[in-house]
């Protein structure tokens, strides 16, 4: 009966709803028509408020349609047209979502074949790094592109999905005198256009819409060769492009650049892929974008010389290996779709801090990828999150895609996974995957299996894809048992959380002395090998993506010999202890035990790295008023007498002659010995060398310690000197300048700045840019978190709609070091509503994140002030 009843309402529905059009795609585009080539003649003039374009799409429509879906975001369309042969019909072209999912109506059924598809529209410039972007320095108007992940429809019609891979022929018709740079190289000299000048390229290989570029305004440049290799037997042209600000910071660049390709064509063992590369610097670019030819940084990134502090010239080695990596592992061979640009991420992640290091040894870059996972678990430990690979079938998904989890969790992964392997037969399996899908695309199962080829061990692809198909860090459990050693393996998870079980195959490799054993762990607990003598490392080099936990007293042993670990492990040994502190296990007493015995490591990330911690407690409120002086006491006790050993001159060039590492390391310290524990007499040498470089002295004061003296300066004097820097700043055009004295009063701690400058301070040469940047470093101190929380729900849409693209995913992070649920319940409050329509992954993190905070410091604040105190 109930089924007839179904059938006779099937009957009745009305025509209306019989007639209803299908739903419309929200992620892949239907297999209807395939792009086959672009040729695209822009018209950008950066000083204009908008610019304009001629579309031409070659395509193959599969069968016979009267409309077809593509991209077209905010594009105001003049006139669209097909051609099929000579002949021409006016089409319908209309936007469909507000992600750009965009329609062509023919008017009529086309049948299957090869048809053109033609538009003159133009559009707004974006103001920040998403689509075809416009930013004044100083006099002049510059434009860049940011198409990745899907903001090339911004800028012309297109099929904006990695799978498609077309060439493209680009023109841009612009002012004369003016840069006009794309992926390929230019043909002969640009040629007139009425007032303006039409710049014509070169047909490029076959791309993604998301690796375009365009590139325009009066950029000033240095040019070079990348000479020739066994790969390539000829020179490869490079140049540096950036704003006038920058000519005379572009030589580290270029020699810096030379090297790095070298050294990747001898990994790859192929030339770099296309027949030119431009390195360019964009103002506003929070990170780095891989356009095949033209790869485009933020300009703290690429523009830095041999007087740069020696983490801006790691910066500039991982960030440069990476982008670089990329157009080999990701241009040349491109993810088939979202779901896969992990392979992109993670491999170039990995590659950046592989290549960065053996371009300069002695910038020690390598280790910080060890730093990048530790972070990754932070974010990897939560519930609200997503594995590696995950299936996505929406266009607001993709851009949460580009995160911690792609980037440090990944690219740790791939590590572990080459480590296990060995250099030679992981990078045979990357050579072999390269040559199979040449100018092509790939899945994840396409690499698996390049690498189960070359590796011909499918147990070690099995851990791979469990760690790359599930969420979570396992945490492995030694014990000893008589004389071998027995492990047990559980997700890991914060004080009071509870996470579903998972299980892995975890590549478990413990050293003790010289010998390393390694282990695939592959049920909940079992024997593994630790082979020799001495004490038991559980995580060999540092480089397995887990975290371990052992007996009291083997912690206390392995606490005791934390200097004499290599740098990699001493970083495992000290995130692993803080993560059980943060599961309610390991005692404060122990943190303070391998805090003072990891002072003495040689290598400044490993001797400071519980320093920082540490001031993380303070920082997120675990340590109350009674116990900041014992507090202060325990941080100037332990790195005091390191400063002392280095000896501390905060004058420009004072400690010239120092390595890189050596600088850093007394540079951290400073921050460590002045900043957090408060020491009078280094505080006193840098407030004096402040106050003389504000007199006008620019000798008084290295760049290195700029930021902490000022920000310390204003801590003492508060708006009055506030102002004073922020008027220098802003009158002078040095953007190093401009940067530093932002960045001190971010850091300045004083609740009186904070309010002046996000409340009252009105100067139009401030960008809101900026500001929202000096108000996310307010949040990082106790008595400026409160002011800045506010501020920042209150202009919460300016600060996402800002970031642009994939950097306005990550807007939701800046909240994360909130530690109450009355924050967490603001946050919520002012930011889930706009994401109605749009991923809530990166918000739903950060609230637990708050939670979490504010669960462990309403349970354990008094033990450890109590603890800090002796008590």
């Amino acid at each position: 009966m109930r089924v007839l009843l179904l059938v006779l309402c099937a009957f009745t529905l009305p025509a209306s709803a019989l007639a209803q059009s299908p739903p419309l795609p929200t992620g892949k585009l239907p297999d209807t028509v395939k792009p086959i080539a672009y040729r695209l003649d822009m018209t950008i003039v950066p000083e204009q408020a908008r610019f304009a374009g001629h579309a031409e799409i070659d395509v193959e429509l599969k069968r016979p349609a009267a409309s077809i879906f593509l991209h077209g975001r905010d594009l105001k369309v003049a006139r669209a047209v097909v051609k099929i042969g000579k002949s021409e019909t006016p089409v319908t072209f209309t936007q469909k979502s507000a992600t750009g999912l965009a329609q062509v109506d023919f008017g009529r059924m086309l049948p299957a074949g090869r048809m053109t598809l033609e538009f003159d529209y133009d559009a707004a410039f974006g103001d920040g790094p998403s689509g075809l972007y416009r930013i004044k320095v100083g006099d002049d108007w510059y434009s860049w592109s940011q198409f990745q992940s899907i903001d090339a429809r911004a800028a012309f019609p297109s099929f904006d999905e990695p799978g498609y891979k077309t060439p493209f022929t680009v023109s841009v018709t612009t002012r004369p005198g003016f840069v006009a740079v794309s992926n390929a190289a230019e043909q002969g000299k640009p040629q007139a256009a009425g007032k303006l000048v039409k710049h014509r390229f070169a047909a490029t290989e076959p791309l993604p819409t998301y690796l375009v570029a365009f590139v325009v305004g009066p950029f000033v440049t240095a040019e070079g060769t990348v000479p020739a290799t066994p790969q390539r037997q000829r020179p490869l042209p490079l140049r540096i492009v950036g704003t006038k600000p920058y000519a005379g910071q572009m030589q580290f660049a270029l020699e810096g650049s030379k090297k790095i390709v070298a050294l990747l064509e001898k990994y790859f063992d192929q030339p770099f892929p296309y027949p030119k590369l431009d390195q360019i610097g964009s103002p506003v670019m929070p990170g780095a974008m891989e356009n095949a030819g033209a790869d485009i940084y933020g300009d703290g990134i690429l523009f830095v010389d041999d007087a740069s502090p020696g983490a801006d010239k790691q910066t500039f080695g991982m960030v440069v290996a990476h982008e670089l990596s990329h157009q080999w592992f990701g241009d040349v061979v491109t993810p088939a779709w979202w779901d896969d640009i992990w392979l992109n991420e993670s491999f170039a992640n990995w590659m950046g801090y592989r290549i960065g290091n053996e371009w300069r040894p002695d910038l020690n870059i390598g280790v910080s990828a060890i730093d990048e996972a530790f972070d990754a678990m932070q974010v990897d430990a939560l519930g609200a999150g997503r594995p590696i690979h995950q299936r996505i079938t929406r266009d607001v998904d993709i851009d949460a895609a580009f995160d911690q989890i792609t980037y440090g969790k990944g690219g740790q992964v791939v590590a572990m996974i080459a480590a296990y392997l060995g250099e030679e037969k992981f990078r045979d399996g990357v050579r072999l995957h390269m040559q199979r899908y040449h100018h092509g695309n790939a899945t994840t199962d396409q690499f698996f299996d390049s690498l189960a080829s070359a590796a011909h061990d499918p147990r070690v692809l099995e851990s791979l894809r469990g760690f790359v198909d599930q969420q979570g860090v396992p945490v492995v459990t030694l014990q000893r048992a008589g004389d071998g050693v027995t492990a047990s393996q559980a997700r890991y998870a914060s004080f009071g959380s509870n996470l579903p079980a998972t299980q892995w195959i975890v590549p478990v490799c413990v050293r003790r002395a010289a010998v390393r054993s390694c282990t695939l762990l592959d049920k909940p607990s079992g024997p593994i090998a630790a082979k020799g003598d001495g004490v038991i490392v559980p995580n060999a080099g540092g480089w397995g993506y887990y975290r371990f936990d052992m007996d009291p007293a083997d912690w206390s042993t392995l606490i005791a010999a934390a200097p004499t670990l290599p740098e990699g492990e001493a970083l495992a040994v000290t995130d692993s202890l803080w993560a059980s502190f943060y599961a309610g296990k390991a005692k404060f007493a122990q943190l303070a035990a391998l805090a003072r015995s990891m002072a003495a490591h040689p290598a400044d990330k490993a001797a400071l790295d519980n320093g920082e911690r540490l001031r993380g407690l303070f920082r997120r409120g675990l340590i109350d008023d009674a116990a900041t002086a014992a507090y202060r006491k325990l941080i100037t006790g332990i790195y005091g007498p390191k400063l002392a050993q280095l000896g501390f001159d905060p004058a420009a060039e004072g400690h010239a002659s120092d390595s890189p590492d050596r600088k850093e390391l007394r540079s951290d310290l400073v921050e460590l010995v002045a900043g957090a524990g408060g020491d009078p007499v280094v505080r006193g040498k840098l407030i004096a060398a402040a106050d003389s470089y504000l007199a006008g002295n620019a000798a008084a004061l290295d760049p290195q310690f700029a930021m902490l003296a000022l920000s310390l300066d204003m801590e003492e004097k508060g708006v009055p000197l506030a102002k004073v820097v922020a008027e220098k700043a802003l009158a002078s055009e040095d953007p190093m300048l401009h940067e530093i004295a932002f960045e001190a009063i971010g850091n300045s701690g004083n609740p009186e700045v904070a309010r002046w400058l996000l409340n009252e301070f009105k100067d139009p040469r401030l960008s809101q840019g900026v500001r929202q940047h000096v108000a996310t470093s307010l949040l990082g101190a106790p008595r400026t978190r409160d002011i800045a929380s506010d501020y920042l729900l209150a202009h919460f849409d300016g600060a996402r709609a800002g970031g642009g693209g994939i950097f306005a995913s990550r807007s939701a992070r800046m909240f994360n070091v909130l530690c109450t649920n009355a924050a967490a319940d603001a946050v919520d409050a002012k930011l889930r509503p706009p994401l109605a329509n749009d991923s809530t992954l990166g918000l739903d993190r950060t609230l637990e994140t708050i939670r979490n905070c504010a669960r462990f410091k309403d349970a354990k604040a008094s033990e450890v002030s109590a603890a800090v105190m002796g008590k």
